[in-house]
Protein backbone atom coordinates (compact mmCIF):
# COMPACT_ATOMS: atom_id res chain seq x y z
CA UNK A 1 0.00 0.00 0.00
CA UNK A 2 1.57 3.28 -1.13
CA UNK A 3 -0.16 6.36 0.28
CA UNK A 4 0.33 9.95 -0.84
CA UNK A 5 -0.36 12.25 2.12
CA UNK A 6 -0.23 15.49 0.13
CA UNK A 7 -3.20 17.76 0.86
CA UNK A 8 -4.74 15.47 3.48
CA UNK A 9 -6.15 16.71 6.77
CA UNK A 10 -6.47 14.75 10.00
CA UNK A 11 -8.09 15.17 13.40
CA UNK A 12 -7.41 13.40 16.69
CA UNK A 13 -9.59 10.47 17.76
CA UNK A 14 -7.54 9.55 20.86
CA UNK A 15 -4.38 10.71 22.62
CA UNK A 16 -2.48 9.76 25.76
CA UNK A 17 -2.79 12.10 28.74
CA UNK A 18 0.83 13.27 28.31
CA UNK A 19 0.04 14.76 24.89
CA UNK A 20 -1.01 18.29 23.95
CA UNK A 21 -3.31 17.46 21.01
CA UNK A 22 -6.98 16.46 21.25
CA UNK A 23 -10.15 16.33 19.13
CA UNK A 24 -9.87 20.10 18.50
CA UNK A 25 -6.45 19.75 16.85
CA UNK A 26 -6.28 19.71 13.04
CA UNK A 27 -3.25 18.48 11.06
CA UNK A 28 -2.52 19.53 7.45
CA UNK A 29 -0.03 17.27 5.62
CA UNK A 30 2.04 17.89 2.50
CA UNK A 31 4.23 15.44 0.62
CA UNK A 32 6.70 15.57 -2.25
CA UNK A 33 8.43 12.32 -3.15
CA UNK A 34 9.34 10.77 0.22
CA UNK A 35 9.40 14.06 2.13
CA UNK A 36 6.59 15.01 4.50
CA UNK A 37 5.86 18.33 6.16
CA UNK A 38 2.84 19.92 7.70
CA UNK A 39 1.31 22.16 10.29
CA UNK A 40 -1.21 21.76 13.08
CA UNK A 41 -3.11 23.84 15.62
CA UNK A 42 -5.93 23.65 18.13
CA UNK A 43 -6.49 22.52 21.73
CA UNK A 44 -3.29 23.28 23.71
CA UNK A 45 -1.36 23.96 20.46
CA UNK A 46 -1.11 27.55 19.24
CA UNK A 47 1.05 26.65 16.20
CA UNK A 48 2.90 23.47 15.28
CA UNK A 49 4.98 22.03 12.44
CA UNK A 50 6.14 18.57 11.42
CA UNK A 51 9.00 17.50 9.17
CA UNK A 52 9.85 13.94 8.20
CA UNK A 53 9.76 11.11 5.68
CA UNK A 54 7.30 8.64 4.23
CA UNK A 55 8.87 5.18 4.29
CA UNK A 56 8.34 2.58 1.52
CA UNK A 57 5.46 1.00 3.49
CA UNK A 58 3.74 4.43 3.90
CA UNK A 59 4.73 4.60 7.58
CA UNK A 60 5.57 8.16 8.64
CA UNK A 61 8.59 9.11 10.72
CA UNK A 62 8.81 12.76 11.68
CA UNK A 63 9.88 15.36 14.20
CA UNK A 64 7.37 17.87 15.59
CA UNK A 65 7.63 21.27 17.20
CA UNK A 66 4.88 23.44 18.59
CA UNK A 67 4.12 26.41 20.75
CA UNK A 68 1.56 25.71 23.43
CA UNK A 69 -1.04 28.25 24.59
CA UNK A 70 1.41 29.50 27.26
CA UNK A 71 4.10 30.24 24.65
CA UNK A 72 6.35 27.27 25.50
CA UNK A 73 8.17 25.63 22.59
CA UNK A 74 7.95 21.82 22.75
CA UNK A 75 9.41 19.15 20.49
CA UNK A 76 9.36 15.42 19.93
CA UNK A 77 9.36 12.61 17.40
CA UNK A 78 6.63 10.32 16.10
CA UNK A 79 6.11 7.13 14.08
CA UNK A 80 2.69 6.80 12.43
CA UNK A 81 1.40 3.52 10.97
CA UNK A 82 -1.45 3.82 8.44
CA UNK A 83 -4.60 1.76 8.05
CA UNK A 84 -7.19 2.32 5.32
CA UNK A 85 -10.67 2.44 6.85
CA UNK A 86 -13.71 0.84 5.17
CA UNK A 87 -14.82 4.23 3.87
CA UNK A 88 -11.40 4.85 2.26
CA UNK A 89 -10.13 7.36 4.80
CA UNK A 90 -6.71 6.96 6.43
CA UNK A 91 -6.24 6.19 10.11
CA UNK A 92 -2.80 6.74 11.65
CA UNK A 93 -1.80 4.87 14.82
CA UNK A 94 0.99 6.89 16.37
CA UNK A 95 3.74 6.28 18.89
CA UNK A 96 5.38 9.51 19.99
CA UNK A 97 7.87 10.82 22.51
CA UNK A 98 8.67 14.28 23.80
CA UNK A 99 12.34 15.26 23.44
CA UNK A 100 11.97 18.45 25.44
CA UNK A 101 10.56 19.13 28.88
CA UNK A 102 8.95 16.10 30.50
CA UNK A 103 10.23 13.64 27.86
CA UNK A 104 7.14 11.40 28.23
CA UNK A 105 6.01 8.80 25.70
CA UNK A 106 2.51 8.22 24.42
CA UNK A 107 0.23 7.02 21.67
CA UNK A 108 -2.47 8.65 19.62
CA UNK A 109 -4.89 7.91 16.81
CA UNK A 110 -5.72 10.43 14.11
CA UNK A 111 -8.13 9.98 11.20
CA UNK A 112 -8.47 11.72 7.89
CA UNK A 113 -11.06 14.47 7.54
CA UNK A 114 -12.87 14.36 4.20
Amino acid sequence: MKINYNGRRFSVVHNSNEGDVDTKTIFHYHQQDMYLWGHYFGAKVKAGVILGKVLDNSILEFQYWHYDQDGNLKQGHCRSTPTILQDGRIRLDEEWQWTSGKEAKGSSIIEEIT
